[in-house]
C-alpha cells in the first residue's frame, strides 16, 4: 500500500511538474490597433524553450522584428527570423491592420501556411494575393500560383496541428461588425492553452452568442488550471458610444465579457489569469485611459498585460 501511495504521489507530482514546465513564450511584433502603421497586431508565440513560432495575426512583421532583435530577443539577424523561426500565420481576419505585414514581406519570405476561415482566407484570395493588389506568393486564387504560402482553412469543432511546430489550434468565429466575421484561436501545446481574440464587438452589441460560446468552451480549462492566458481587444476607452464600436470593446465591456467567463467557471477562478491587453487604438491619451479604466474596474484580480512591441514574455 505504501509503494502504491508512493507510486500515486509522484505520478501526480510529475503532472503538476510539466505543468509548472509548460506556457508560451510570447513575442510581440505589434501591438496598437489601426493608425500606427509601424506597429499593428502580430504576435509570436512558441512553446516555452522553442522557436517554432506561429505568429498570430500579421499586421507588423519585420518592423517588430527588428526592435526584438534590438532588444536581444533574439540572437539571429531579422530575416532568419522571419524566414526560418516564424513557422505559418494565424489571420483572424482580413482587415489591414491584421495582415499587411505578412502581405508585404511574402515575396521575401519561406514556404509556409497561412490559417484561417473560409471567410478569411477567400478574402486573401480576391482581394490581396491576386496579381492587382500584390502577386500571387499562394497555392490557390488568380494565376499563375506562385505556391509559397499554401492555404488552410479551418472550420469549428476542430482541433487542427499547426505544421512544424509542437502546437495546435481551434477555431471559434467572432462578430466584428456584425455581419462581418473575426475569429479567435485557441492554442494547445500539451495540457497549456492561449486564447487569442481577433477583433470583435461584445455580444450585446453585435446581437450574437459568438463570445459566450468561446467562453463555454474555455471555462473547464480555467476550472483545471490549463488556461495560461488570454489575448483581448481593447479599442477604445469608455468614452466610446456603443453605436461608435464598429466591432470593438471598451474596458467596460472588456470587463463585461471576462465576468461571464468568471460566472461560468466560479467564484475566483479568473484571479491572476493573465490577461493581455491588445489592439490599443493610438491618438490622444486613449492609451493611458485604457489602462487607467481597466486599472479602476479590476474587480476579478485579473493579471493585466500591456504589450510592448519587441519585448518578449511568457505566459505559464
Amino acid at each position: 500500500m505504501r509503494i502504491l501511495l508512493s507510486s500515486i504521489s509522484a505520478f501526480i507530482l510529475s503532472i503538476c511538474f510539466c505543468l509548472a514546465q509548460g506556457g508560451f513564450r510570447v513575442v510581440p511584433l505589434g501591438v496598437r490597433g489601426g493608425g500606427d502603421d509601424g506597429n499593428l497586431s502580430a504576435y509570436m508565440v512558441a512553446p516555452v524553450n522553442s522557436n517554432a513560432f506561429v505568429c498570430l495575426d500579421a499586421g507588423t512583421v519585420t518592423n517588430g522584428i527588428s526592435k526584438a532583435v534590438a532588444n536581444k530577443v533574439f540572437t539571429v539577424p531579422a530575416d532568419v527570423v522571419l524566414r526560418k523561426y516564424i513557422k505559418a500565420y494565424l489571420i483572424s481576419h482580413p482587415h489591414l491592420d491584421h495582415l499587411s505585414g505578412m502581405v508585404i514581406n511574402s515575396v521575401e519570405d519561406t514556404a509556409k501556411r497561412v490559417y484561417g476561415t473560409e471567410y478569411c482566407i477567400e478574402t486573401l484570395k480576391a482581394h490581396y494575393f491576386n496579381w492587382q493588389s500584390w502577386p500571387n506568393v499562394a497555392n490557390e486564387g488568380v494565376g499563375p500560383e506562385l505556391k509559397k504560402y499554401t492555404y488552410k482553412m479551418l472550420g469549428e469543432d476542430q482541433e487542427v496541428n499547426i505544421e512544424q511546430t509542437e502546437m495546435s489550434v481551434q477555431v471559434f468565429k467572432l462578430s466584428h461588425s456584425n455581419p462581418y466575421e473575426s475569429t479567435a484561436f485557441l492554442i494547445r501545446k500539451g495540457e497549456r492553452y492561449l486564447l487569442y481574440f481577433g477583433d470583435t464587438g461584445p455580444d450585446e452589441i453585435e446581437k450574437s452568442d459568438k463570445m459566450q460560446q468561446v467562453w463555454k468552451a474555455v471555462a473547464p480549462l480555467v476550472k483545471a488550471k490549463q488556461l495560461a492566458g488570454i489575448f483581448l481587444e481593447v479599442s477604445y476607452p469608455n468614452k466610446q458610444l456603443d453605436r461608435q464600436l464598429y466591432g470593438h470593446l471598451t474596458p467596460k465591456w472588456f470587463m463585461k465579457e471576462l465576468d461571464f467567463l468568471a460566472g461560468i467557471s466560479g467564484a475566483g477562478s479568473l484571479r491572476g489569469m493573465n490577461v493581455v491587453v491588445t489592439h490599443m487604438k493610438p491618438g490622444g491619451d486613449n492609451v493611458l485611459k485604457i489602462k487607467a479604466e481597466l486599472a479602476a474596474d479590476n474587480a476579478l484580480g485579473l493579471n493585466l498585460i500591456f504589450p510592448e512591441q519587441g519585448s518578449a514574455f511568457e505566459l505559464k
